[in-house]
């Protein structure tokens, strides 16, 4: 069986899974969403023709790669930053999330739970 690359349907759609399960207010990085390959993350949000929240995938330092295109959006969503650049200790969503172990309903408004 040969490598799968992003054109490869079933991968792309677990990809594209993974970044709609973001919930506004909180990001994943590349690395998040496929640990074993973060530039393909790329490559599926770069050439999807899916609506998806895009700009909550973000580099692992908290830097934005579309700019000030992408910061406008993270703002209005409440994401924490710092400068230019997310407050990842603030804004990564728990990996318990992305497991499906967390609550289904989280939100910037009120405090992490303890176990977080």
């Amino acid at each position: 069986m040969g490598q799968r690359d992003a054109s490869d349907g079933d991968l792309a759609d677990w990809i594209v899974a993974r970044v709609r399960g973001i919930p506004p207010g909180f990001v994943r990085t590349y690395g998040d969403i496929h640990p074993g390959a973060p530039r393909l993350v790329g490559r599926v949000l770069a050439t999807t023709t899916v609506r998806l929240p895009w700009h909550r995938v973000v580099r692992a330092d908290g830097a934005v790669p579309m700019g000030a295109r992408q910061l406008d959006r993270l703002r209005r969503e409440g994401v924490p930053l710092r400068g230019d650049r997310v407050d990842m200790r603030a804004a990564r969503l728990p990996a318990e999330w992305l497991a499906g172990v967390c609550p289904r309903r989280l939100t910037r408004s009120g405090a992490r739970p303890a176990r977080w």
